[in-house]
Protein backbone atom coordinates (compact mmCIF):
# COMPACT_ATOMS: atom_id res chain seq x y z
CA UNK A 1 0.00 0.00 0.00
CA UNK A 2 2.97 2.60 0.64
CA UNK A 3 4.40 1.65 -2.77
CA UNK A 4 1.10 2.58 -4.23
CA UNK A 5 0.77 5.69 -2.79
CA UNK A 6 4.44 6.90 -3.43
CA UNK A 7 4.21 5.90 -7.05
CA UNK A 8 0.75 7.90 -7.39
CA UNK A 9 2.51 10.86 -5.41
CA UNK A 10 5.48 10.62 -8.39
CA UNK A 11 2.79 10.48 -11.32
CA UNK A 12 1.43 13.64 -10.49
CA UNK A 13 3.91 15.85 -9.20
CA UNK A 14 6.84 14.99 -10.89
CA UNK A 15 10.00 12.07 -10.34
CA UNK A 16 12.71 13.06 -8.52
CA UNK A 17 15.53 12.74 -10.18
CA UNK A 18 18.89 13.50 -8.34
CA UNK A 19 17.26 15.20 -5.36
CA UNK A 20 15.70 17.16 -8.53
CA UNK A 21 11.60 17.12 -9.44
CA UNK A 22 11.33 16.81 -13.00
CA UNK A 23 7.92 18.44 -13.98
CA UNK A 24 5.34 16.93 -16.27
CA UNK A 25 4.86 17.89 -19.93
CA UNK A 26 2.17 19.61 -19.43
CA UNK A 27 3.58 21.89 -16.84
CA UNK A 28 6.21 22.78 -19.38
CA UNK A 29 4.13 23.30 -21.79
CA UNK A 30 2.31 25.58 -20.53
CA UNK A 31 5.05 27.59 -19.61
CA UNK A 32 6.34 27.87 -22.96
CA UNK A 33 3.01 29.50 -24.35
CA UNK A 34 2.43 31.73 -21.52
CA UNK A 35 6.24 32.55 -21.92
CA UNK A 36 5.72 33.15 -26.30
CA UNK A 37 2.24 35.51 -25.28
CA UNK A 38 4.13 38.17 -23.13
CA UNK A 39 3.90 41.12 -25.70
CA UNK A 40 7.28 43.91 -25.56
CA UNK A 41 6.67 46.39 -23.50
CA UNK A 42 5.28 49.92 -24.75
CA UNK A 43 4.56 53.38 -23.44
CA UNK A 44 1.14 54.62 -23.76
CA UNK A 45 0.06 57.25 -26.93
CA UNK A 46 0.87 60.98 -26.10
CA UNK A 47 -0.09 63.73 -28.68
CA UNK A 48 2.47 65.79 -30.21
CA UNK A 49 -0.46 68.17 -31.35
CA UNK A 50 -3.37 69.33 -29.44
CA UNK A 51 -5.54 70.83 -32.19
CA UNK A 52 -5.45 74.37 -30.63
CA UNK A 53 -2.04 75.60 -30.44
CA UNK A 54 1.80 75.02 -31.07
CA UNK A 55 2.16 73.71 -27.46
CA UNK A 56 5.29 71.51 -27.11
CA UNK A 57 6.67 72.63 -30.62
CA UNK A 58 9.41 75.23 -31.21
CA UNK A 59 11.19 76.81 -34.60
CA UNK A 60 14.72 74.91 -35.19
CA UNK A 61 17.61 76.42 -33.19
CA UNK A 62 15.08 79.02 -32.28
CA UNK A 63 14.29 78.43 -28.62
CA UNK A 64 10.87 80.15 -27.40
CA UNK A 65 11.11 82.72 -30.01
CA UNK A 66 7.65 83.13 -31.53
CA UNK A 67 6.98 80.89 -34.16
CA UNK A 68 5.45 82.93 -37.64
CA UNK A 69 5.48 80.13 -40.14
CA UNK A 70 2.97 77.47 -38.84
CA UNK A 71 -0.69 78.30 -37.90
CA UNK A 72 -3.59 76.09 -36.54
CA UNK A 73 -6.69 75.68 -38.94
CA UNK A 74 -9.60 73.47 -38.30
CA UNK A 75 -7.40 71.55 -36.27
CA UNK A 76 -4.79 71.23 -38.60
CA UNK A 77 -1.24 72.74 -38.09
CA UNK A 78 -0.55 74.17 -40.74
CA UNK A 79 3.07 75.21 -42.65
CA UNK A 80 2.21 78.60 -44.75
CA UNK A 81 5.29 77.84 -46.56
CA UNK A 82 7.00 81.12 -45.91
CA UNK A 83 10.14 79.85 -45.36
CA UNK A 84 12.67 77.75 -47.42
CA UNK A 85 13.99 75.02 -44.73
CA UNK A 86 17.90 76.38 -44.91
CA UNK A 87 16.41 79.54 -43.14
CA UNK A 88 15.15 78.03 -40.26
CA UNK A 89 11.30 77.41 -41.05
CA UNK A 90 11.12 73.81 -39.80
CA UNK A 91 9.55 73.30 -36.50
CA UNK A 92 10.42 70.43 -33.63
CA UNK A 93 9.22 68.89 -30.47
CA UNK A 94 10.28 69.99 -27.17
CA UNK A 95 10.98 66.25 -26.18
CA UNK A 96 13.20 64.32 -27.71
CA UNK A 97 12.37 60.39 -28.33
CA UNK A 98 14.83 57.49 -28.59
CA UNK A 99 12.88 54.26 -29.62
CA UNK A 100 9.09 55.20 -30.68
CA UNK A 101 6.41 54.85 -32.64
CA UNK A 102 5.37 57.70 -34.57
CA UNK A 103 1.61 58.75 -36.69
CA UNK A 104 0.34 61.50 -38.08
CA UNK A 105 -2.13 62.66 -41.24
CA UNK A 106 -1.18 64.54 -43.58
CA UNK A 107 -1.76 66.86 -47.13
CA UNK A 108 -0.30 69.15 -49.03
CA UNK A 109 -1.07 71.71 -51.89
CA UNK A 110 -0.50 70.97 -55.74
CA UNK A 111 3.38 70.55 -56.25
CA UNK A 112 3.90 71.14 -52.02
CA UNK A 113 6.51 69.62 -50.51
CA UNK A 114 7.52 69.03 -47.02
CA UNK A 115 9.02 66.33 -44.54
CA UNK A 116 8.96 64.71 -41.49
CA UNK A 117 12.05 63.77 -39.73
CA UNK A 118 13.48 62.24 -36.58
CA UNK A 119 16.72 61.93 -33.93
CA UNK A 120 17.49 65.79 -35.04
CA UNK A 121 19.75 66.94 -33.27
CA UNK A 122 19.79 71.02 -32.36
CA UNK A 123 23.44 73.36 -32.55
CA UNK A 124 24.34 76.02 -34.11
CA UNK A 125 26.39 74.44 -36.20
CA UNK A 126 23.12 72.77 -38.40
CA UNK A 127 21.33 75.19 -40.62
CA UNK A 128 17.99 72.63 -40.28
CA UNK A 129 17.00 69.03 -38.90
CA UNK A 130 17.67 68.00 -42.36
CA UNK A 131 21.24 67.78 -41.73
CA UNK A 132 21.11 65.20 -38.29
CA UNK A 133 17.15 63.13 -38.69
CA UNK A 134 16.32 60.68 -41.59
CA UNK A 135 13.11 61.80 -43.19
CA UNK A 136 9.75 60.55 -43.92
CA UNK A 137 9.22 62.00 -47.17
CA UNK A 138 5.86 64.04 -47.55
CA UNK A 139 5.51 65.38 -51.44
CA UNK A 140 2.90 65.50 -54.61
CA UNK A 141 4.68 62.76 -56.55
CA UNK A 142 1.96 63.51 -59.61
CA UNK A 143 2.22 67.67 -59.56
CA UNK A 144 5.83 68.58 -58.54
CA UNK A 145 7.46 70.91 -60.85
CA UNK A 146 10.22 68.79 -61.89
CA UNK A 147 10.81 65.29 -62.12
CA UNK A 148 11.61 63.08 -59.07
CA UNK A 149 13.96 60.53 -58.27
CA UNK A 150 12.11 57.59 -56.61
CA UNK A 151 14.29 58.12 -53.56
CA UNK A 152 12.18 61.79 -53.27
CA UNK A 153 8.96 60.22 -53.87
CA UNK A 154 6.40 60.18 -50.75
CA UNK A 155 7.21 57.21 -48.32
CA UNK A 156 10.61 57.34 -48.66
CA UNK A 157 13.58 57.33 -46.32
CA UNK A 158 14.75 60.33 -48.25
CA UNK A 159 17.75 59.89 -50.45
CA UNK A 160 18.15 56.48 -48.79
CA UNK A 161 15.44 54.06 -49.25
CA UNK A 162 12.60 54.23 -51.84
CA UNK A 163 9.50 53.26 -50.74
CA UNK A 164 7.66 50.43 -52.39
CA UNK A 165 5.87 51.37 -56.33
CA UNK A 166 2.25 49.71 -55.11
CA UNK A 167 1.91 52.07 -52.24
CA UNK A 168 -1.24 54.14 -52.08
CA UNK A 169 -0.99 58.06 -52.02
CA UNK A 170 -4.00 60.19 -51.51
CA UNK A 171 -5.21 62.54 -54.49
CA UNK A 172 -3.78 66.31 -53.34
CA UNK A 173 -6.57 67.72 -50.62
CA UNK A 174 -7.34 64.32 -49.14
CA UNK A 175 -5.73 63.46 -46.53
CA UNK A 176 -3.54 60.59 -45.91
CA UNK A 177 -2.17 58.42 -42.77
CA UNK A 178 1.31 57.88 -42.11
CA UNK A 179 3.63 55.85 -39.66
CA UNK A 180 6.88 55.70 -38.58
CA UNK A 181 8.30 52.72 -36.35
CA UNK A 182 11.93 53.21 -35.33
CA UNK A 183 12.75 50.10 -32.54
CA UNK A 184 17.11 49.53 -32.11
CA UNK A 185 17.73 50.50 -35.66
CA UNK A 186 14.98 48.51 -36.87
CA UNK A 187 12.78 51.21 -39.10
CA UNK A 188 9.02 50.71 -40.78
CA UNK A 189 7.48 53.17 -42.70
CA UNK A 190 3.71 52.68 -43.20
CA UNK A 191 0.99 54.71 -45.65
CA UNK A 192 -2.29 54.46 -45.24
CA UNK A 193 -2.39 51.00 -44.11
CA UNK A 194 0.64 49.62 -45.56
CA UNK A 195 3.90 48.80 -44.93
CA UNK A 196 5.82 50.68 -47.94
CA UNK A 197 9.59 50.98 -46.38
CA UNK A 198 11.55 48.67 -44.57
CA UNK A 199 15.06 48.54 -43.39
CA UNK A 200 17.74 48.52 -40.71
CA UNK A 201 20.25 51.74 -39.42
CA UNK A 202 23.89 51.60 -39.17
CA UNK A 203 24.41 48.36 -41.14
CA UNK A 204 27.36 48.32 -43.09
CA UNK A 205 24.76 48.37 -45.87
CA UNK A 206 23.43 51.59 -44.61
CA UNK A 207 26.74 53.01 -43.70
CA UNK A 208 27.61 52.59 -47.87
CA UNK A 209 24.67 54.26 -48.81
CA UNK A 210 25.18 57.28 -46.58
CA UNK A 211 28.66 57.66 -47.76
CA UNK A 212 28.15 57.49 -51.46
CA UNK A 213 24.58 59.35 -51.81
CA UNK A 214 23.62 62.68 -51.03
CA UNK A 215 24.31 62.67 -47.35
CA UNK A 216 28.66 61.82 -47.59
CA UNK A 217 29.11 65.65 -47.16
CA UNK A 218 26.90 65.62 -44.50
CA UNK A 219 29.05 63.99 -41.59
CA UNK A 220 26.77 63.56 -38.72
CA UNK A 221 23.44 62.33 -40.69
CA UNK A 222 22.10 59.63 -39.02
CA UNK A 223 24.21 58.80 -36.41
CA UNK A 224 22.19 60.18 -33.29
CA UNK A 225 19.95 57.57 -31.59
CA UNK A 226 18.04 59.73 -29.49
CA UNK A 227 16.62 63.61 -30.58
CA UNK A 228 13.43 65.87 -31.28
CA UNK A 229 10.73 65.23 -34.41
CA UNK A 230 10.50 67.74 -36.70
CA UNK A 231 8.16 69.03 -38.98
CA UNK A 232 9.76 70.23 -42.56
CA UNK A 233 8.85 74.31 -43.82
CA UNK A 234 10.11 73.85 -47.51
CA UNK A 235 8.75 76.55 -48.91
CA UNK A 236 5.29 74.76 -49.56
CA UNK A 237 2.30 74.78 -48.19
CA UNK A 238 1.50 71.65 -45.81
CA UNK A 239 -1.19 70.22 -43.20
CA UNK A 240 -0.91 68.16 -40.40
CA UNK A 241 -2.88 66.81 -37.82
CA UNK A 242 -3.77 63.99 -35.16
CA UNK A 243 0.17 63.63 -34.40
CA UNK A 244 0.68 61.46 -31.72
CA UNK A 245 4.19 59.52 -30.38
CA UNK A 246 4.59 56.51 -27.90
CA UNK A 247 7.59 55.46 -26.90
CA UNK A 248 8.88 52.14 -27.28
Amino acid sequence: MKLLLLSAIAITSGIMVNNQPTPVKQDQHAAAVNTNQVPPAKGKWQALFDGKTLKGWHGYNKGNAKVGNWIVVDGALVCLGASAHDTGGDIVTDKQYENFELEWEWKVDKGSNSGVMYHVVEAPKFKGPYETGPEYQIIDDVNFPGKLEEWQQAGADYAMHTANADKKLKPVGEWNHSRIVFNKGKVEHWLNGKKIVAFEAWTDEWHEKRATGKWKTYPDYGKAKKGFIALQDHGNKAYYKNIRVREL
